[in-house]
């Protein structure tokens, strides 16, 4: 037995391959470094990268669903013109269609959701090419009914799930007493939206959260700093879970993951921060209403056109529906849909993980790179009388048609065409 293999002296010096090797081994042992720590300030917080499913999505679908369904009119805010704002025209409709008395706690049992069937609700949205964004309800609206509908069965495929959360509740009294304390006190935050918050994500996991209900008081309130790094550093989605700007009424457009700035926010150019504009198809409500007509619907190709302009500005496009009480979603608005859907089908190339071209609404020559060009609207040109479509050719003074046994004439008139260019020099 040698000496030092008893403790009797030093071992002999390594040989230099193994020395390296047991260092290099060493260092493996250690592994990475641990993951980065977020702290309670918008400096850390606005860091942190977006999770890039977002970016890549595009297109999502935003449902506002909640009591306010069940008087069916005006808007979601149904409670707070009628009560918070006292509007002449809500008071007539209740005194038309209610009786004396009737609070607005008196809808709720009529909200049934009888004909609820997530599954249905999760196929037409994955038909109507949903890849991302709010493809579930409004989960605390402000007039305070939280719905629980056990993730919508929309956890396939390839959608993503998101919750909404209004921040505050019109007329809970904590909120109240805060306000009339000025917002120096914090009993409904500490006591209800905070709790309420961390159980949101404990209990559904969700891959975004679309904060709202923020405009009244600065992210100090809120506490929505600290939220956001436990949020991020701890919580059970931290890895991939996306946010919107509504912190704070010092936030939007500021501070938080991606922007949506304001309802049916448009930029004009390409911003440099990742935004999304959300509107609805019925263009005077996010709720459903009961007095919606068909010219406050949004058209198939108003639609296409938002999303295209959208995109190409390097935003995503989240589109609204309202279902009934009874948990339906009407037909115009799964007609809508589907167009989408049917739209995306052909031209998701387009659309899905693309990148904002260096102009956006100018002619370019390019080379190597693919570049797409959509149109707003499907043109078919007919006449009276004539089975088969005309045919037709854009030309420099406008859209030249050609007649039948007839002369050709050019009729001017803007339409743009989808092209793909590959390697053009």
């Amino acid at each position: 037995m040698k000496p030092w293999a008893v403790g009797l002296g030093p071992p002999p010096p390594l040989p230099l391959p193994l020395l390296l090797l047991l260092l290099l081994g060493a260092a493996l042992v250690r592994g990475p470094p641990p993951p980065r720590r977020y702290t309670p300030d918008w400096q850390s917080l606005d860091s942190r990268p977006l999770p890039d499913w977002f970016d890549k999505a595009k297109f999502g679908v935003f449902v506002h669903w909640g009591v306010f369904a069940v008087p069916a009119w005006g808007s979601e805010w149904f409670w707070w013109h009628w009560k918070g704002e006292g509007l002449p025209q809500y008071e007539q409709f209740m005194s038309e269609n209610y009786p004396p008395g009737f609070s607005y706690a008196d809808f709720g049992p009529q909200f049934t959701a009888r004909f609820f069937h997530p599954d249905t609700w999760a196929d037409l949205f994955q038909a109507a090419g949903a890849r991302g964004g709010e493809a579930g309800p409004a989960q605390e609206p402000p007039e305070g009914c939280a719905l629980d509908v056990a993730h919508l069965a929309s956890r396939r495929g390839n959608i993503r799930y998101g919750l909404y959360h209004s921040l505050l509740e019109w007329f809970h009294p904590l909120y109240l007493l805060d306000k009339k304390n000025n917002f120096k006190t914090q009993f409904f935050v500490r006591a209800k939206t905070m709790p309420e918050l961390y159980d949101l994500v404990n209990r559904y996991e969700p891959d975004l959260i679309w904060s709202d209900g923020e405009w009244e008081c600065p992210d100090t309130y809120w506490n929505s700093t600290e939220f956001l790094s436990w949020l991020y550093n701890d919580s059970p989605v931290k890895d991939h879970v996306v946010v919107n700007d509504r912190w704070g009424q010092n936030c939007s457009c500021h501070h938080g993951g991606y922007y949506n700035c304001q309802d049916k926010y448009k930029p004009e150019s390409l911003p440099d921060h990742k935004w999304e504009m959300c509107t609805s198809i019925d263009k005077v409500s996010w709720g459903y209403r009961r007095n919606m007509v068909m010219s406050d619907v949004a058209s198939e190709c108003e639609i296409i056109s938002e999303l295209v302009q959208t995109v190409s500005l390097g935003g995503n496009y989240l589109l609204n529906i309202g279902p009934t009480k009874d948990g339906l979603i009407v037909p115009i608005f799964q007609e809508r849909l589907l167009s989408i859907g049917k739209w995306l089908s052909i031209n998701g190339e387009a659309i899905y993980a693309s990148k904002p071209w260096r102009v956006q609404l100018e002619k370019n020559t390019t080379s190597g790179v693919d570049v797409f060009s959509i149109p707003f609207c499907y043109l078919q040109i007919t006449m009276l009388g004539i089975q088969k479509d005309l045919k037709w050719s854009t030309e420099p003074e406008g859209l030249l048609i050609y007649l039948p046994q007839l002369s050709l004439f050019t009729l001017p008139v803007e339409f743009g065409w989808t092209i793909k260019l590959t390697g053009v020099e």
